[in-house]
């Protein structure tokens, strides 16, 4: 299998808090890599030194980066944050934009936002303006947007495709939380590898292959998801892992 992502020692700090230390990591493509810890561990951070948002040439504000960060040559990948944002436009426009920004006309991006669009069961809603929808609806638009670019990419013979998801279903009802973790596993399902941070284990059971335990910027446990939810093997590798899976810390 192809690996996408290497991180070796990687480390970042913002001003004087380091949130990552020493952070060691290799994602293979194809794996659905669920990323866990309380808050403050580093979830977030780790994501966008995936997605190449903080590197080297990031300003202290931005964060700062030591370690080495590779990545496959043919790698195309999208992020979607916990509140996606959207343009004052419609949700046609909305998944439309990036596939424009890439080169594509107006008219076919449009065409293929729409099948986006349909893709996520939103597309009686392609003409109405993206803020206006609830934040389920906003987080299938973002779906959509990124499955259109990825999937353009994949016509094009760069097959390596990653999608990042930081807390994807924070705060919706069950139902929409159902919607967002069906089409995430499609995405599973066409060969797309997927990074996402996530609080629910039930989720992490269900969609993960592997699981990536954080603590206070550390790194202390990544092991199939079958091995991790083992107490007894979790334990072997990371007592403090174990710890905040019974609930012992938070």
């Amino acid at each position: 299998m192809t690996l996408l992502f290497n991180l070796t020692g990687v480390s970042v700090r913002f001003r004087q808090h380091e949130a990552l230390k020493n952070v060691d990591l290799q994602i293979l493509q194809g794996q659905r890599v669920a990323l866990i810890g309380s808050n403050g561990s580093g979830k977030s951070t780790l994501l966008r030194v995936l997605n190449g948002l903080i590197s080297s040439k990031s300003g202290q504000k931005s964060g700062q980066i030591s370690g080495t960060v590779q990545t496959d040559a043919n790698l195309r990948q999208a992020m979607l944050f916990q509140r996606p944002h959207m343009l004052r436009m419609s949700a046609q426009a909305n998944v439309a934009m990036g596939l424009w920004l890439s080169g594509m006309g107006w008219a076919e991006a449009k065409t293929c936002a729409f099948a986006g669009l349909a893709w996520v069961g939103l597309q009686a809603e392609a003409a109405r303006s993206a803020k206006t929808l609830s934040q389920g609806q906003q987080q299938r638009v973002a779906l959509a947007r990124a499955w259109v670019v990825l999937s353009e990419s994949k016509q094009s013979n760069l097959l390596s495709n990653a999608l990042l998801l930081d807390e994807p279903t924070a705060s919706m009802d069950p139902h929409a939380k159902r919607e967002v973790e069906s089409m995430m596993h499609d995405f599973a399902v066409q060969n797309m590898t997927l990074v996402f941070s996530s609080h629910n284990l039930g989720q992490v059971k269900r969609l993960a292959t592997h699981v990536a335990y954080l603590e206070h910027g550390k790194l202390l446990a990544y092991l199939p998801v079958g091995d991790f939810f083992d107490s007894d093997k979790l334990h072997a590798v990371s007592p403090a892992a174990d710890a905040f899976l019974k609930g012992e810390t938070t």
